[in-house]
């Protein structure tokens, strides 16, 4: 029956849809008519509304159901959908104060005389309106009404310039800040963490180990990534539009003729060029690079966008008239000082004030900001008055808003309904069975959204397909895809609903505002070359992932918040690399080691030099254990060849029989409340248990099939890999112990000159000692401890202070005795001192000199960082899909 109601959530919301019924009222109305009915089915024919639900019932839906409010309203944490609104209005303001339609003509005379020109203006302005607005409707509407027309009358192809326009304003899904990103980034935050669950789970019935290694954890994503993501593959798209265009006009030039118009190339174009294309790309700039460099999170970006837009907005609007650009260069200026603060006074902050100059900067600050605030005030203001602009951007805001969350709940009460009837388990028993493994499932998913895309928009296939298909796909550690790379796969897919016929709403926008002349058919021509593209872009990023990951591992490497060297994330890329430079710069390293070994320390204290001796004999057994990693590396692989097949087939089976499993335990439970008292009458009892016995059946028909010689020719897999496991462990606590006593001895020697000034500090406490109070001289000698704690290596100059303080905290204080306790800290300073000098002046530069030949080989694990060169490197590894699938 379970069946039947996944069936009915399905025809009732494409009946819903197909009639016209809007989206945000037919996916939950779907739901609720489903849930109702099945309830009450439940409840007439079986005597429990429950009956027919896969997973619990009507309340554990409706609970879920307000769950997924709170999610989307209430969650602190949850903020990335904030970023929505203020994105929107940015597009809405720029579109609302014609400076799309500046871009449009200015850049149409700018590359008419090429051939294909006017085609290739379009793409432009359409990937730099994707960068300011994301708003496919405006784009192409405003293309439509400004291009369209002037390609016509140049006797540009129809299907060529209704498709340009077309697939131009599509971009805005794809080039950052989109909202489709922002929308599948959440998505994908979610199905993470229940990807992370799968593939922890998969690892124990695998392996039986109870917890997995943190690097074969499902990496997350948000909506920064996401941005960052998709800014290649969107230049990508672009560049094939662009090639597209040129070539056809190349091969018919009078189906795209270049356009000479005369006056084109002046003065007062070329300020012209400069006034319409510089603001919306430094605005591009403060958004984009913002979020790249890290200085801002993506709704503050947003915010950043939305001032600048409406800034923009406020001269535009006032073109040509006297103290046009007044508030924008109030805000320039403001910017700049602002920038000028920070760049010689660095950070300013109210609470930490302590000289004059901090007050300066403070001041200087407050200036700039004031100004800053007048000229958003006074664009405001603007925006207002003028045409009424600001309140119209901010009812399409509201409304477009409103739209986007109230499909979002829409469409969580839709994914609980199918989950509830266990359409969650079908697709994913249907993916996982599908020979092939993670790539079939992909291609299938793939071509499924693509097909939805004939017929939903893109907000629909992004809420309702995307946590249904996405934990499945990220948990596979077959491909170890990362979520960023998922998603801006589904994006550059979903991009394509917008130009397929029949229900592409890019041709609807165009046909609203395109001339008679301009047939349908023409339009639906015009689109598939843009189509075939699109699905070209699709496959180039398929096959280089490297264009979605690389951007956003090299801004999380080179953050200020960038990962230590010790993540376990980075160990495989890091070694990869350690290993390629031992095998050019090895004998270097050997040779400072021997040069290091070689410096004199017969005067440092016993243990030190012990620490020191084996440091350096760590350092030197380090090279031969990374090549032991190496040789376990090519063991590995040279065993995995025959062995993957034979792990994928048993895996498969184990998975079907674990799946039989859990259909067996369901059915027990409907055999053990069966009968009377039960909930289930006896007939359902019984046909319970024969369908156990069929199912038991098949499950040890499957498990039959795994190979006699299995567990064998796993355990000798096995240790092959722990072999190489055991390697990696045993050369990372190698370089870590010895690089540890370097470190240690850098730190003792650096702090000689703080261990002299101590003496006078600890002689003057000797002279207050019989002066205080027992209670007085505790505190004075603690605070003195950890005065002399703040230096390494004291331990011996603190035992003093520490019997001294015990003297002065016992029943009977004797400061005499505690004073003798203080001398000999005094006397354990001066011998301290007496070597500690020395090794400073001789010592510390050699070791400084031997840190630097090993500090990125040896010792990478122990900096704070990635160097910037090792941090690309690292980035560029990391950025490809790595096979794990043999670990579990």
């Amino acid at each position: 029956m379970e069946l039947f109601f996944l069936l009915l959530l399905i025809v009732l919301m494409a009946f819903a849809l197909g009639s016209g019924f809007p989206v945000a009222f037919a996916l939950p109305g779907s739901a609720i008519l489903t849930i109702g009915i099945a309830a009450g089915s439940g409840y007439l024919f079986a005597g429990d509304p429950d009956a027919y639900f896969s997973h619990g019932g009507p309340g554990q839906w409706l609970s879920a159901g307000v769950t997924n409010f709170r999610g989307i309203y209430w969650e602190a944490e949850r903020d990335t959908l904030i970023a929505i609104p203020l994105f929107v209005f940015m597009g809405i303001m720029l579109q609302r104060s014609k400076i799309a339609e500046d871009l449009l003509v200015t850049m149409a005379r700018l590359f008419g005389p090429v051939p294909g020109g006017l085609g290739i203006s379009v793409v432009f302005v359409g990937a730099l309106l994707a960068a300011t607005t994301g708003i496919v409707g405006a784009t192409v509407v405003a293309m439509g009404l400004i291009s369209l027309p002037a390609m016509l009358r140049n006797n540009y192809s129809v299907p060529l310039a209704t498709g340009t326009i077309a697939a131009s304003g599509t971009l805005g899904q794809i080039i950052p800040p989109s909202i489709v990103l922002i929308i599948l980034a959440d998505q994908l935050a979610s199905a993470v963490d229940q990807a992370g669950s799968l593939r922890q789970t998969l690892y124990k019935a695998s392996t039986g180990e109870l917890s997995m290694p943190s690097d074969y954890a499902v990496v997350s994503t948000s909506a920064g990534e996401m941005f960052l993501g998709a800014f290649l593959p969107g230049l990508v798209l672009v560049g094939l539009y662009m090639l597209f265009i040129l070539g056809f006009a190349l091969m018919n030039p009078k189906s795209a003729p270049a356009v000479h118009e005369e006056g084109t190339f002046t003065r007062q174009f070329a300020v012209k060029v400069v006034i319409t294309l510089v603001p919306p790309l430094a605005l591009i700039f403060l958004v984009l690079g913002s979020i790249i460099a890290g200085v801002a999170t993506v709704n503050q970006a947003g915010a950043i966008g939305a001032i600048g837009a409406m800034v923009m907005a406020g001269y535009r609007l006032r073109d040509g008239k006297r103290g046009a650009y007044s508030p924008a260069i109030i805000a320039i200026l403001a910017l700049l000082g602002l920038a000028l603060v920070i760049s010689f006074f660095g950070s300013v902050n109210i609470k930490l004030i302590e000289t004059s100059d901090d007050l300066v900067a403070l001041v200087l600050a407050l200036i700039a900001v004031s100004l800053l605030l007048i000229a958003i005030f006074w664009s405001g203001w603007r925006t207002l008055q003028l045409e009424n602009t600001l309140r119209g951007v901010m009812v399409e805001t509201a409304k477009t808003t409103s739209l986007v969350f109230i499909i979002l709940l829409g469409a969580a009460m839709l994914t609980s309904a199918f989950r509830a009837f266990g359409g969650e388990e079908l697709v994913k028993d249907f993916l996982q069975g599908l020979p092939g493994g993670f790539w079939a499932q992909f291609l299938i998913v793939m071509l499924v959204i693509f097909i939805l895309g004939f017929f939903l928009d893109f907000i629909e296939i992004a809420v309702v397909v995307v946590p249904i298909v996405a934990p499945i796909l990220l948990a596979d550690p077959s491909a170890n895809v990362t979520a960023v790379w998922l998603g801006v796969m589904i994006g550059l897919n979903i991009q394509t609903s917008f130009l397929t016929p029949p229900f592409g709403f890019a041709l609807f926008y165009l046909r609203g505002v395109a001339p008679a002349v301009v047939k349908t058919l023409d339009m639906y021509k015009g689109v598939i070359a843009f189509i075939f593209l699109q699905l070209v872009a699709l496959c180039i990023v398929g096959f280089y992932p490297q264009l979605v990951n690389y951007l956003p591992n090299r801004s999380s490497l080179l953050s200020e918040t960038a990962p230590p060297p010790k993540n376990p994330r980075l160990q495989y890329c890091m070694e990869k690399l350690i290993y390629a430079d031992f095998q050019d710069n090895g004998d270097g390293i050997l040779a400072a080691i021997q040069s290091a070994e070689g410096i004199d320390m017969s005067y440092l204290p016993a243990d030190v030099q012990k620490d020191m001796s084996e440091g350096f004999e760590k350092a030197r057994d380090a090279l031969p254990k990374m090549q032991a990693i190496h040789d376990a590396e090519a063991e590995v692989a040279a065993a995995a060849g025959a062995y993957r097949p034979v792990h994928t087939k048993v895996r498969a089976l184990e998975r079907d029989a674990r799946r039989l499993e859990e259909q067996i335990e369901e059915l027990e439970v409907v055999v053990d409340r069966s009968g009377e008292g039960g909930i289930y009458t006896a007939e359902q009892g019984e046909r319970a248990q024969a369908r156990i016995e069929a199912l038991t059946a098949q499950h040890d028909a499957l498990l039959a099939e795994i190979p006699s010689d299995w567990e064998e020719t796993y355990g000798t897999f096995s240790k092959i890999q722990k072999a190489e496991n055991t390697a990696r462990l045993t050369y990372r606590r190698t370089v870590d112990q010895a690089y540890e006593p370097v470190l240690e001895l850098k730190a003792i020697l650096a702090d000689a000159d703080l261990v002299a000034s101590l003496r006078p500090e600890i002689e003057a406490l000797k002279e207050q000692v019989p002066q205080l109070d027992p209670k007085a001289a505790v505190d004075a000698i603690a605070t003195m401890r950890s005065r002399v704690g703040e230096a390494e290596g004291t331990s011996d100059i603190r035992d003093g202070l520490s019997e001294a303080r015990k003297i002065m905290r016992s029943r009977e204080p004797n400061a005499e005795e505690a004073i003798a306790e203080i001398d000999k800290s005094l006397a354990a300073l001066d011998a301290d001192l007496a070597w500690r000098q020395k090794a400073a002046a001789d010592i510390l530069p050699k070791l400084e000199a031997y840190d630097e030949a090993v500090a990125n080989s040896i010792g990478l694990r122990a900096q704070d960082r990635l160097p910037t060169d090792m941090a690309l490197d690292v980035a560029g590894c990391l950025s490809g899909h790595r096979n794990i699938s043999l670990n579990f």
